[in-house]
């Protein structure tokens, strides 16, 4: 994909870091059952042993961000010519991978 497409936002806010053991399992098992779900057999935290899961959490710091402010900017080769934006969109129209034919889609033509 050319460099000039791109998507995207900033979120700003006061940033907290925070290292509870208890605080950091419920956050990292809300998103390991989030990206796990949809797989036909997922993973779950508890499929780990309880002394090697609490070792790794040691190794992690959560972040918390509420966020104040969000900025976002989208240029999908706005810029260039109509036969330039075709062809790309073209191109990434017909690629094997589904994230290049969602650019594609986006790109005004």
């Amino acid at each position: 994909m050319p460099t000039w497409n791109y998507i995207a936002v900033h979120a700003y806010g006061p940033a907290e870091f925070f290292d509870d053991a208890d605080r950091l399992l419920e956050v990292v098992t809300l998103l390991t059952d989030l990206h796990e779900g949809r797989r036909v057999a997922p993973w779950a935290v508890a499929d780990a042993p309880v002394d090697f899961f609490r070792a790794q959490l040691r190794g992690i710091v959560g972040l918390r961000l509420p966020i104040t402010r969000i900025q976002g900017k989208r240029k999908m080769s706005q810029n260039r010519s109509a036969e330039d934006r075709a062809g790309v969109a073209a191109g990434l129209a017909t690629s094997d991978r589904n994230s290049d034919r969602e650019v594609a889609a986006l790109i005004p033509t």
